[in-house]
């Protein structure tokens, strides 16, 4: 019951969202957006059907285990779970605290609570992961084909500034898991600490088994670590042809290498300001910036932009609506071990 009421506020709120999406733009904005870019936005979305289908990969390296059939899910479930999971949350601020628990609370169905828990915690850490090899490789394009200038030396210092730090927090992660110290971290904070440290008690052998899972993949399954980087990485490097087919709608002659410049630019400028629903702004203002640093028109960018956004609002709202006519698979064996494991 709680389940469906959680997607019914997602979907609810998700509709809502595409509704002020689409006002802030203006239909006769995004009308002529779509005749500017004509039959190229076919392939913009196709592109992110091939992106998806990557991250799905990645995804089901962290959750099937070769050998442990309780652990397998079907392809279909979890390539819905990449794109309801990722529509909840572009409409939601603080990315990762809609989509995150809604994959959680369908996973388990399958796995359990703690696999579930771990599997996802796994696949957002892989998808920040990819997210920083992506920038760091990055950096060295920028520094070969940008002309250097105090801004972008500021950002190429920035990015390999929080690419070490994150980097390191990541290998201590992957070595010793997460939930034990983080609810441990929690308790000692105002107003949620004793709520937190009551969790922390009655779910302790539930979070260490998160925690172990957690560090099996690297260090038990690390063939399967490495191929969900890899689909993550490369899902990246795909995800850039949407750039260079919206710049080549208006006829801009755009490398792929270029576009892969300005797809690091302004997404490492929308990151810095995640806390916006659908990054509103952001990413027309980083576009703006990323083409602008490499010889374009920084308007090329704020259309870009845009159309990138139309596009975003087609795949959220297949998202929704795969989230609401899935049907949710009743696992027999699970369903004793799923009361343990609720949260």
């Amino acid at each position: 019951m709680r389940n469906n009421i959680y997607k019914v506020f997602f979907f609810v709120l998700g509709i809502v969202t595409l509704g002020y999406m689409i006002y802030k733009l203006g239909v006769e904005e995004i009308w002529s957006s779509l005749l500017a870019t004509g039959w190229w936005f076919i392939p913009v979305l196709l592109s992110w059907l091939v992106i998806y289908l990557m991250n799905a990969m990645a995804l089901r390296d962290i959750v099937v285990e070769k050998n442990n059939p309780k652990t397998f899910v079907p392809f279909g479930k979890i390539f819905q779970l990449i794109v309801s999971g990722f529509s909840i949350n572009y409409i939601t601020p603080f990315v990762a605290l809609g989509g995150e628990p809604y994959r959680i609370m369908e996973l388990k169905r399958y796995v359990g609570g703690a696999k579930a828990g771990s599997s996802v915690l796994l696949y957002t850490m892989m998808h920040i992961l990819s997210h920083l090899v992506f920038w760091v490789l990055s950096v060295g394009l920028i520094i070969w084909f940008v002309p250097i200038n105090t801004t972008v030396l500021i950002a190429c210092v920035l990015i390999l500034l929080m690419a070490i730090l994150l980097g390191g927090w990541f290998a201590k992660v992957y070595q010793h898991g997460i939930a034990v110290s983080s609810v441990s971290v929690l308790s000692r904070f105002p107003l949620i600490g004793a709520k937190m440290k009551k969790l922390g008690e009655e779910k302790h052998d539930l979070l260490e088994d998160i925690d172990r899972q957690v560090s099996n993949l690297y260090s038990g399954r690390r063939s399967k670590f490495y191929s969900a980087l890899a689909w993550e990485f490369f899902a990246r490097v795909v995800g850039c042809a949407e750039i260079y087919f919206i710049a080549h709608a208006v006829g801009v002659e755009m490398t792929y290498m270029e576009s892969l410049l300005v797809s690091s630019g302004s997404s490492f400028f929308a990151n810095l300001i995640f806390f916006l629903p659908m990054q509103l702004g952001t990413r027309e203002g980083g576009m703006a910036m990323a083409m602008a640093s490499i010889g374009y028109a920084a308007d090329i960018g704020v259309f870009i932009g845009i159309a990138t956004r139309i596009r975003e609002c087609v795949w959220i709202a297949i998202g929704l609506f795969m989230m609401t006519w899935t049907k949710r698979k009743r696992v027999p064996q699970m369903e004793e071990k799923m009361s343990i494991d609720e949260i």
